[in-house]
């Protein structure tokens, strides 16, 4: 009796302990440690900007390990009520095993979704830039549609979505935007998003209702570990002043304070207006251009690595990752995974998770063939 029941659970129970020593929750756990050990130090509130940041990383590593926690003192209940079952040879608890083991099952198929987070970057924070390509107010309008996809899909995560920086179209959309984005893994999840998007519709924009398709870019970079020091020459920077606006003016300060960062060696431009003193958002625009720039290096480094390849994607800008059409049918395909589906208005209301999954699938699998 029951040998079926705990055939399934010894099976989640070994692949529990198998994503607990993928995710690294034994360190996890030290770094909790160490960072709240900062908190009990005197002047540790003196300055409250690092202060908070401490706080709120606190707060994201514990979030990552209390659901792996949780999840183990469930496959133990789990365990101790089916070995009183066996015990007591009591079928009446059948119905009450199978569905714990189903709720048990779901859980780990999504804590496996979460251990293909291989690169230490993927638990930072992200910084995610949208702008769109050539095509004027069409492309614009297009921006401004994964902008509000991105943030529909970051609410649905339960992400602190901060906006930097917003540059509004001059007819419709939007020039440009900055999010900081912050949450458990808020990098791992959302890097699956950079590149160059594709949209083929019939414009709102055309009075003889013609087809267009428009192109617009996501880049996404993770915020900097403290512990990673980038310097940059004030030689090497342009700095710009602008009057600071927002979509509909909401959420950014209607001030002159807003600041433009040129990195002039690498064409790189940052720009945030969220504060309200200059040397405020010049402070904050500096890590974002600091982010950028490491951010740059390890890609470059990664791409050397991969060099040659087979299906190796060209990163520039036309080789779009991911198709939306709207007419004269409706589908949304991702061309590196080839995974589509029908239903492009969940697709645009953030429901991109078939596509994130695919992607993390996709990249952990090319970096084993590169070890190989």
């Amino acid at each position: 009796m029951y040998e079926e029941e705990l055939a399934q659970l010894e099976d989640y129970a070994a692949r529990f302990q198998e994503l607990r020593r993928c995710l690294n929750i034994d360190a996890l756990k030290e770094e909790i440690a160490r960072l709240e050990a900062q908190t009990s130090v005197d002047g540790f509130w003196n300055d409250p900007e690092a202060a908070q940041k401490v706080m709120q990383r606190i707060k994201n590593l514990k979030t990552t390990v209390e659901e792996p926690e949780r999840l183990g003192t469930e496959l133990e209940d789990v365990r101790v009520l089916l070995d009183l079952a066996r015990a007591e040879q009591d079928e009446s608890m059948v119905s009450e095993i199978t569905a714990e083991l189903q709720k048990i099952a779901k859980k780990i198929d999504q804590l496996e979704i979460t251990s293909l987070f291989s690169d230490p970057r993927d638990s930072r924070p992200a910084i995610v830039n949208i702008h769109p390509g050539a095509g004027g107010t069409e492309s614009c309008d297009w921006a401004s549609m994964l902008y509000r996809m991105i943030v529909r899909y970051c609410e649905r995560k339960e992400f602190t979505v901060e906006l930097m920086d917003y540059q509004p179209g001059e007819e419709a959309g939007l020039k440009s935007a900055t999010l900081s984005v912050e949450g458990p893994f808020a990098y791992g999840y959302l890097k699956s998003e950079e590149g160059v998007h594709r949209l083929v519709r019939i414009s709102p924009f055309d009075a003889n209702s013609r087809r267009h398709t428009s192109f617009a870019a996501i880049e996404v970079v993770p915020q900097l570990d403290e512990s990673i020091q980038i310097e940059i020459k004030e030689e090497d920077i342009r700095m710009e002043t602008f009057r600071s606006s927002g979509p509909g003016g909401q959420k950014v300060n209607k001030t002159s304070s807003a600041v433009r960062l040129i990195h002039i060696p690498s064409g790189i431009v940052v720009a945030c207006q969220i504060e309200r003193s200059q040397h405020r958002n010049r402070a904050v625009a500096m890590e974002m251009l600091k982010a950028r720039l490491y951010d740059r290096e390890m890609k470059k480094k990664e791409a050397e690595r991969i060099a040659g390849r087979e299906n190796q994607m060209d990163v520039a800008w036309g080789s779009q990752i991911r198709s939306y059409v709207l007419h004269p049918y409706q589908m949304v395909k991702d061309h590196r995974t080839e995974v589509e589906t029908s239903n492009v208005d969940r697709v645009l209301d953030g429901e991109i998770d078939l596509f994130v999954e695919a992607f993390l699938k996709l990249k952990l699998s090319k970096r084993a063939d590169a070890s190989v």
